[in-house]
């Protein structure tokens, strides 16, 4: 059972303000701790809480620190003891087993009986007197037995006992140095001599799917029966048994509102539209409804429902776009015309990002004077489509609004939603990315679309995975998005996708696509650009899902691999390896046991044959230098027997540009032989 609370971090105990200003202890650089405790870190049920401290006293006292850590509905604390790493460091961890955010904080103590023992140690082997220090320890005791807890009283009974039935040096100290006392005194400090750090931290703790997830996104339009047809949701169903054999877990749809007319786009973005043109789904709003309806052309908002239980039947989850954004035609313009900005000419103002135009996108006005039922409805918009089922949201461009905004709604959301997940659209900058989420963003969109050197992933992902950042910014990694087409999938053919799928799938445990685009391989760009030539933003699109070179069965094979090794669950755990060749990428990552080793080795080249000599560091991975392993590949299904730490690794990128490699620590000798049969 936890113990209660200790009063030090309540305001209200007048004994707080005493015992933290003089207590000989000073606990400094907690870590983790976002912005001096201001927001929480993340965690998912299954994962731990690893928290250092500088934990030091003067002289030479010993002491005794305790990480805390409860859940929001506990009252009471329960305990760990950490452990001192030298240097005044201190390391100790706890399990997060529950859903629902913890709290966690340390306290600590001058340990009385651990400082005495030691200096009993050291007077022992230096063969001085000890028979007075042999009754300081017992008055120790004696005033330790009046605070015992029951579960202990017993026990120090029998040893206070023992020590009053005997007066011989060698007896005494045998009793007071009995390792069993020593627990008893450690779980018995004097609470009122304790330092309590000053704040409790908060972990907001979230559902598995926000720390490993894969998210396939598609155009419910271009899914039409017919050439050029406006898809529905109900042609849309067909769908849903394939993307489940890619083994995807979100399927996540554009806006799948009513698209207004006043300057809608046309094709390739043009400002001429024709009158076919079905628009962009992000211009939101027409006389048929906002951002509460269905676009007819779609189905009704039944239809909608019947779609997402479809997709429940094959384990999948439905995510929707969240652009708080607005056509010229939106109702809300009408109704509520103080919740936009108007220019001096009585027109007003649309979306722009200089010198980009978005003629057909009204951007909302969070300055205005009617802020308070601005965000009420944009609230309400939220609980709507929850209402009918969905519990994950992709933010469109959250960061052109305000953080504050962001912090409300997403905490307003939790309260009576917890298992909702919010994943942040917001490429711009890294203090603006991290900001969004420290305030509740559960994933986030990343550069890696961007980051193609060995040396700029190798940095990215130390700054993803080893720096405070990781405590609270879940990266998802998204090869190709409607938007953007990097250059190296405008160039580098089927190998190059190969390669960005396995980068993406296997670096972050959060990744994604855009398709059929990228399984089907499509890398025409407006010329000097990053975007797609014909956009499916902007027109209907028909898809031949099944055409030669397709990569669905690449895609299914990556999901499965991650859905089988623990190993590529997690982001944090990565870890990379030398190998003498800048265009090969190799990584490892392990469960906390090492029970499940999944070793990654990329090349980077989707033109040219690659090879290097890789260094595996067989110690890190508990591997035994001098006996043979299993080295299998998960995606070509090759085996090899390795040994020693290097190995000599060659990637033809046509054949493959990459091995997943599941890495068998030790070899059963003769009966391992059954294994390649």
């Amino acid at each position: 059972m936890p113990i209660k609370a200790n009063s030090i971090i309540s305001k209200k105990s007048g004994a707080k303000k005493k015992a933290h200003c003089c207590s000989r202890v000073m606990i400094e650089k907690v870590s983790p701790e976002i912005d001096a405790g201001l927001f929480p870190i993340k965690r998912t049920v299954g994962e731990n809480v690893v928290v250092r401290a500088n934990i030091f006293t003067d002289g030479q006292d010993e002491i005794t620190a305790l990480l805390l850590y409860r859940t929001v509905k506990e009252a009471g604390w329960h305990e760990v003891y950490m452990k001192p790493l030298g240097n005044d460091l201190w390391i100790g961890s706890f399990p997060i087993e529950k859903e629902g955010d913890y709290y966690y904080s340390i306290r600590c103590s001058i340990d009385k009986f651990s400082t005495w023992r030691k200096s009993l140690d050291k007077k022992m082997i230096a063969k001085q007197d000890i028979s007075v220090d042999l009754k300081v320890g017992i008055l120790i005791l004696e005033e330790a037995k009046k605070r015992i807890k029951k579960e202990s009283i017993g026990r120090i009974a029998d040893f206070l006992k023992q020590l009053r039935a005997s007066e011989d040096i060698n007896i005494l100290s045998a009793i007071l140095i009995n390792d069993e006392l020593l627990t008893i005194m450690r779980k018995n400090l004097n609470i009122e001599d304790s330092v309590t750090y000053h704040k409790e931290l908060k972990v907001s703790v979230e559902r598995k799917l926000a720390l490993f997830s894969s998210w396939y996104e598609f155009f419910p339009r271009s899914w039409g029966a017919q050439p050029g047809k406006h898809g529905t949701f109900k042609e849309c169903e067909k769908l849903i048994p394939e993307i489940a054999r890619m083994g995807f877990d979100i399927i996540y749809l554009p806006p799948i509102h009513p698209i207004g007319k006043t300057n809608r786009k046309g094709v390739n973005n043009s400002v001429e539209c024709k009158d076919n043109d079905p628009g962009c789904p992000w211009a939101i709003g027409s006389q048929e409804g906002g951002h509460k309806a269905v676009h007819p052309q779609l189905g009704t908002v039944k239809s909608f429902r019947h779609f997402i239980d479809k997709a429940k039947e094959f384990d999948l989850e439905v995510a929707l776009d969240l652009a708080y954004q607005c056509s010229a035609d939106h109702p809300y313009v009408k109704v509520h015309p103080q919740w936009f900005k108007w220019r001096p000419d009585g027109k007003i103002q649309y979306a722009e990002n200089p010198p980009k135009k978005y003629e057909d996108i009204l951007p909302i006005n969070f300055e205005t004077d009617d802020a308070g039922n601005l965000w009420e409805e944009l609230k309400s918009i939220v609980i709507f489509w929850i209402g009918q089922g969905v519990r994950i949201f992709r933010a469109d461009n959250p960061h052109t609004k305000p953080f504050a905004f962001w912090d409300w709604l997403i905490s307003e959301i939790k309260k009576d939603y917890p298992d909702t997940i919010f994943l942040s659209e917001a490429f711009t900058r890294p203090n603006v990315m991290y900001r969004l989420a420290k305030g509740g963003f559960s994933q986030s969109y990343t550069y890696f679309t961007w980051r193609n050197t060995k040396r700029e992933f190798i940095e990215y992902l130390r700054e993803l995975t080893q720096t405070e950042v990781a405590e609270y910014f879940r990266p998802n990694f998204w090869p190709n998005t409607p938007d953007i087409l990097p250059e190296q999938l405008q160039y580098g053919g089927r190998p190059a996708f190969i390669m960005r799928a396995v980068l993406g799938a296997t670096l972050s445990s959060n990744f994604g696509i855009y398709g059929p685009a990228f399984e089907l391989g499509v890398s025409d760009a407006i010329a000097n650009k990053e975007e797609y030539l014909n956009s499916e933003k902007y027109e209907i699109k028909q898809w031949d899902w099944n055409k030669e070179g397709h990569l669905k069965d690449v895609l299914a094979a990556l999901n499965k691999i991650r859905k089988e090794n623990p190993a590529l669950q997690l982001t944090r755990n990565i870890r990379f390896c030398e190998i003498n060749n800048d265009s090969i990428l190799s990584y490892y990552k392990a469960t906390g046991d090492y029970s499940n080793i999944i070793l990654v080795i990329v090349n980077l080249d989707p033109y040219h044959t690659q090879s290097g000599f890789l260094q595996l560091p067989l110690d890190e991975l508990g591997i035994d230098k001098g006996r043979p392993y299993l080295a299998h590949d998960l995606l070509s299904e090759d085996k090899y027997i390795w040994q020693g730490e290097t190995s000599y690794i060659e990637l033809d990128p046509q054949r493959s540009p990459a091995h997943i490699i599941h890495i068998k620590r030790h070899m059963r000798r003769e009966q391992d032989f059954d294994y390649f049969v």
